[in-house]
């Protein structure tokens, strides 16, 4: 049948969406890749042009994913399995180098067990579909990850088994526990660890204790999920995330290693128990092919060297570069949300002024996220900005230099 009639009613919807200020720019296409050198990080072109752009929209925290370890670990995967699984998990899809990374990203993130998904995306949903039932009430923050709010939705949670908490707000998260219907057996609290637009970290040791508080009102007690996925490999003392940042572990971590691990695919950490249940359960888990060989063996050397003194120098590197940027914004009177996380917001509380300053940057050969209204509310107009640990200090220099412009 034609499409012509769909295409309309769809075009018309794409129209809304650019009336309404919510519609995606099209996509800029990455053409090649330029090694640092000399006191240059990594340079990137773009399709169309010849300039060079410094990255500083990024989520590659450690700058992993051009180093020829990784490389040749997915290489060699490669050559040996093939470029992909061939089928599920269950229906002999399961290589060994799927139950290494398991096991090592376990380890890594201090829990019995993990299942690795082909998305931390995916992995929420799959969590969310493997532990909840009729009986289950869950708690969010107001700011949760898109990916949070859909897994309610995919495991068929009603509205009346939902309850959202202002923003890092522990009395009104107390308040929502207190709301909590008498015959509800289980409740799960789901926070993100890092919020991914703010660069502010969840108070996990205060969650974790009203948890407790709370745990034995209920048969199945109350538990505690974060999803650290911008927090594992870039946060804390040796990169275990918010966790260990905090000094509090919840009871279930969700990752990725399409982060700071440089590489792809998400996880879930968790007892042995409930890594069965999603084995046995989720949908997004069972029903799709998972991650290629070649992923989980540069995934595997980037936990290996994430957990060695190399890590630990491109952690110092990156903690180094987030500590210039954000002084430098604050000596130039420029307005942020404070915090040592390389995800660093600048409040421009303006959308014309925004989009004057993305463009500025971007003629500058500077790559950064402008969200304005109605994506924000007016006045939470921000430009993202994110560090990398192969940004030298004359890159971070260079973009304050170009901020200046606008102090």
């Amino acid at each position: 049948m034609p499409l012509n009639k769909l295409d309309i009613a769809l075009q018309q919807e794409i129209e809304a969406l650019k009336a309404e200020g919510r519609a995606k720019a099209p996509e800029r296409v990455i053409v090649d890749y330029i090694p640092p050198r000399g006191d240059k990080g990594p340079r990137y072109k773009l399709q169309g042009s010849d300039q060079e752009y410094i990255r500083m929209n990024s989520n590659s925290y450690l700058s992993l994913s051009h180093h020829p370890a990784l490389i040749e670990a997915a290489d060699e995967a490669t050559r040996k399995f093939g470029v992909g699984p061939g089928a599920v998990r269950f229906i002999d899809g399961t290589f060994h180098y799927h139950v290494e990374l398991e096991a090592r990203i376990a380890r890594f993130v201090g829990k019995p067990a993990a299942k690795i998904f082909n998305s931390a995306y995916t992995s929420n949903l799959g969590l969310a579909l493997a532990i909840n039932n009729k009986l289950t009430y869950w708690i969010g923050d107001e700011l949760n990850h898109n990916s949070i709010i859909r897994a309610m939705r995919i495991a068929n949670v009603p509205r009346e088994n939902k309850g959202i908490y202002k923003h890092n707000d522990m009395a009104d998260l107390k308040r929502c526990l207190d709301e909590v219907p008498p015959h509800i057996e289980r409740v799960v609290i789901i926070f993100d660890g890092i919020f991914s637009m703010r660069g502010d970290y969840a108070p996990i040791p205060e969650i974790v204790e009203l948890a407790q508080r709370y745990h034995d009102k209920f048969k199945d007690g109350v538990i505690t999920v974060v999803d650290d996925s911008h927090g594992i490999g870039a946060f804390g003392d040796t990169g275990r995330g918010t966790s260990e940042f905090t000094g509090a572990t919840p009871d279930v971590i969700v990752g990725t290693f399409g982060k700071a691990f440089g590489v792809n695919g998400g996880f879930v950490a968790a007892s042995e128990t409930i890594v069965e249940a999603i084995r046995q359960k989720s949908d997004t888990y069972i029903y799709t092919n998972p991650l290629g060989v070649a992923d989980c063996a540069a995934a595997l050397k980037a936990v290996d060297i994430a957990d060695g003194p190399e890590g630990q120098e491109r952690l110092r590197v990156l903690h180094e570069r987030t500590k210039q940027f954000r002084d430098g914004i604050d000596a130039l009177g420029l307005e942020s949300i404070p915090g040592p996380h390389p995800i660093v917001p600048l409040l421009v509380r303006d959308t014309q002024k925004t989009h004057q300053m993305v463009n500025r940057l971007f003629e500058k050969g500077v790559l950064v996220v402008g969200l304005t209204y109605p994506v924000v509310p007016r006045g939470d107009e921000t430009i993202r900005f994110q560090i990398n640990a192969a940004h030298t200090a004359a890159d971070v220099d260079y973009v304050l230099s170009v901020l200046k412009e606008f102090a």
